[in-house]
């Protein structure tokens, strides 16, 4: 079941979190979040000046609602629809990147590692108190991101 939020302009300068939290509370209040594993797309409806070239990523209101958007759900990415791009696009809305019109979109490799890092941490903690394993899973999010984490970092980190 795919869910789709939408955001509309006013959303995003007032930074109102409603679209996401009108459909996130009751997937936590029904215990249903298993079940909505990588099935969140977004549906950004943002005006912007058709002269204006920028990605929505690199427009700073935007970026900044899903930095309150990430402040408020930091395991959200267990949510997002890989298959469909989602946790491409979270990512660059929260990491410093350049786009390439041969290479596609380029983060900063530091910052990219310091916001890995710290989901992985966040998921993993969250992971374990909604009882779902969490290896595989966070695995996969590593190499989506280009990273390969192996099964010594996962024994490395204290319970």
């Amino acid at each position: 079941m795919t869910i789709t939020i939408t955001l509309n302009t006013e959303n995003i300068h007032n930074l109102d979190l409603s679209p996401v939290e009108n459909l996130i509370s009751p997937i936590l209040n029904e215990g249903a979040i298993a079940s909505s594993e990588q099935q969140l797309n977004f549906v950004i409806n943002y005006q912007q000046d058709p002269q204006d070239p920028r990605e929505l990523s690199e427009i700073p209101e935007v970026r900044l609602w899903f930095i309150r958007l990430d402040s408020r759900y930091p395991w959200l990415p267990f949510l997002l629809n890989w298959k469909e791009g989602e946790l491409v696009r979270y990512t660059a809305m929260l990491v410093p990147h350049q786009f390439h019109r041969t290479e596609g979109i380029q983060y900063n490799p530091e910052a990219l590692e310091i916001f890995l890092m710290h989901k992985i941490f966040v998921l993993r903690d969250w992971l374990k108190k909604q009882n779902i394993s969490s290896k595989s899973r966070l695995m996969s999010i590593s190499q989506m991101l280009g990273y390969d984490l192996t099964e010594e970092f996962f024994v490395s980190i204290p319970e």
